[in-house]
């Protein structure tokens, strides 16, 4: 039996809202001790460049756009704002940035199921769809943490090198420090 296209449009929707609110949920549901490392998926790789291949992409333009919805389910965190610039606050920040960028990993990795119910045609733009959706969200998580590791970072070395030591290869901003955190 052949489905019609706005009916094939409409089981798409209901899944892509599926995923994300699954993905969402068992990722809200795991144990804060699986986010403290960066290991893994959420080891900083080289080609990052300490985030400047991220803001070369212009993360620094669109990140501010991206939806947030870490306080979605009760007791959820609001990446929007860090809760404090002290080292608790920041890792907190960071481990919650590690929670986040599994679950747009998670989400993303059903993509290849809408070939399962769509033709070839169809289920090719959901991949696309999963790129493009949970792609940016992906490199903002990696951004803000990579940036905010750096800062403890130079936190731990001295408190006198976390006031003096410019971001990235560069001058840090009119009237900021290096060690102040990123903007989420």
């Amino acid at each position: 039996m052949a489905v019609s296209k706005p009916v094939l449009v409409l089981i798409d929707v209901v899944a892509w809202g599926l995923i994300h609110t699954v993905t969402g949920y068992v990722v809200h549901k795991m144990p804060a001790r699986a986010f403290e490392q960066n290991k893994g998926i959420w080891k900083e790789r080289t080609f990052e460049r300490n985030g400047r291949l991220w803001v070369r992409l212009g993360v620094l333009r669109w990140k501010k756009w991206l939806p947030e919805a870490g306080d979605f389910f009760t007791g959820g965190f609001n990446k929007s704002k860090i809760p404090s610039r002290a080292e608790e606050g920041l890792r907190l920040y960071a481990r919650e940035t590690r929670r986040a960028e599994l679950g747009h990993w998670l989400a993303g990795g059903f993509a290849p199921l809408f070939f399962l119910w769509n033709p070839w045609y169809g289920a090719v733009p959901m991949l696309f769809y999963a790129v493009a959706v949970n792609g940016p969200c992906v490199v903002s998580q990696r951004y803000n943490r990579i940036r905010i590791m750096r800062v403890l970072a130079l936190r731990s070395r001295s408190p006198r090198a976390s006031r003096l030591s410019p971001p990235e290869g560069g001058r840090p901003a009119r009237g900021t420090s290096a060690a102040q955190p990123p903007t989420p």
